[in-house]
């Protein structure tokens, strides 16, 4: 008997549309994986077994069956995302637990597209670190149990790497979907501005967190893009073509140091493009040396305005400590340029490359523990020292990537990062399917 569980999502659609099986059958059998290995990896806040094998006859039943891009495909959501009938916790015990009426705009389309919602998944409390923790569990790494699977959509993550469902919506504010999808050996795209609705929280975190699938592979991160951006076209694999890479290795935080493996596995991939008729070159972007007091200005100025109005009673010392921090960036920030100026400083170099690539992390995640239990400059400088390389591309808006590429010592996966101007989402999908091809990477962790 065929296992869809593990499969991927174009594979799983494309059978149900020739009805091969049913949605129900495939989300069933996600739904059995699901009850067998999340007490092990804490990927779930909520399963919605009963609502999911449900909503599954709804898809089948449905005259479109045989045009839905998603037919019958198992999806989680992160837990600051509403789900119709379900509550928003953003991983913590000071928001209500109160069923959201309606759907995100995001989870409504990929519901239009045929995909069955089958829970939301755990988050840092208001989504703020990069370890995801909190009050409903830790969520761990399925390549190895004693990591973090990295934050803050780390539940969602956590369970496409495990095979609980083929892929998962997460948004990225500073690195939210590259830095877990890094950790558990995905491929995940943050969208340029305004590519895909946003919507997350009170001002996106000043419009720098953008909503994006995770996935195992290039096509499928590319099928789930083209739903959430509401661009069939975007489906289609761009024809390769010859691009100018910049590669670099360099930290944009001095002081920050980048680990071994991590710069190999870029240079290695920079040496994989070149072979395969891309024009790469090494080249470090112009990064300001005011880029760390920006980055935490802004860091901390999003999650002061999503903390208000909650009790702070029920919050965490490092969210409380972190919101108190921002409260005196916030008018800087929402009245200053330094957004703008980033722009300005990366455009020349943009302009003579049309790709940048990087490791996407800078040390392997740190270990699967209380962090919200911990003070909060602890957990300021683990964030900084194992992720500086992800949020300079928040602050630009601009597109960017993790790719899985290779894996540290023990087994567990590496990534770099791909970045690119303004409308480069394309492009960028374009270069991870040929370091796919290139260097194929285990889709799922073996758990048993």
């Amino acid at each position: 008997m065929t296992s869809w569980a593990g499969r991927t999502a174009a594979e799983i659609a494309a059978a149900v549309r020739e009805r091969r099986i049913t949605p129900r059958e495939v989300v069933a059998e996600h739904l059995a994986r699901i009850e067998l290995f999340d007490a092990r990896v804490g990927a779930f806040r909520t399963v919605r077994a009963q609502a999911a094998l449900t909503e599954a006859d709804e898809v089948g039943a449905r005259a479109d069956l045989t045009e839905l891009p998603l037919a019958g495909v198992p999806v989680a959501v992160k837990d600051n995302l509403a789900v119709r009938g379900e509550s928003t916790r953003v991983g913590t015990a000071a928001t209500p637990d109160t069923p959201a009426a309606q759907d995100h705009v995001t989870v409504a389309r990929l519901r239009a597209a045929g995909a069955v919602v089958v829970g939301l998944t755990n988050v840092p409390e208001l989504c703020v670190f990069g370890t995801s923790e909190g009050v409903y569990g830790i969520v761990r790494n399925p390549w190895d149990s004693t990591r973090t699977a990295g934050g803050s959509s780390g539940g969602s993550a956590a369970a496409v790497a495990a095979g609980m469902v083929p892929v998962a919506l997460g948004n990225d504010g500073m690195g939210s979907l590259r830095i877990p999808a890094a950790n558990c050996g995905l491929i995940t795209l943050k969208p340029g501005l305004g590519v895909v609705p946003a919507g997350i929280s009170d001002g996106d975190w000043f419009g720098m967190s953008e909503n994006g699938p995770l996935a195992t592979t290039a096509g499928d991160t590319r099928l789930m893009f083209s739903v959430l951006a509401d661009s069939p076209d975007a489906a289609r694999p761009s024809e390769p073509a010859p691009r100018r890479i910049a590669v670099s290795v360099r930290s944009p935080l001095p002081g920050v140091t980048v680990g071994r493996p991590y710069t190999t596995a870029a240079r290695e991939a920079a040496k994989l493009l070149a072979g395969a008729g891309h024009e790469v070159r090494r080249a470090d972007p112009p990064y300001p040396l005011w880029l760390g007091t920006a980055s935490l200005a802004h860091w901390t100025a999003g999650t002061s305005v999503d903390a208000r109005g909650l009790d702070p009673r029920h919050l965490a010392r490092r969210t409380r400590v972190h919101a108190a921090v921002g409260r005196r960036f916030v008018r800087s920030v929402r009245e200053g340029d330094r957004r703008d100026q980033l722009r300005r400083r990366m455009e020349p170099f943009f302009a003579e490359h049309d790709v940048l690539l990087t490791p996407t992390l800078a040390r392997r995640g740190p270990v699967a523990a209380p962090w919200h239990e911990r003070g909060w400059l602890r957990n300021l400088l683990v964030n900084t020292t194992y992720s500086p390389l992800t949020p300079p591309w928040n602050l630009t808006g601009w597109p960017a990537m993790s790719v899985p590429f290779g894996t540290l010592p023990g087994g567990a996966p590496c990534a770099v990062q791909l970045v690119g101007r303004p409308g480069s989402e394309l492009d960028l999908l374009a270069v991870a399917g040929q370091l796919e091809e290139l260097r194929p990477w285990q889709r799922t962790a073996p758990l048993a």
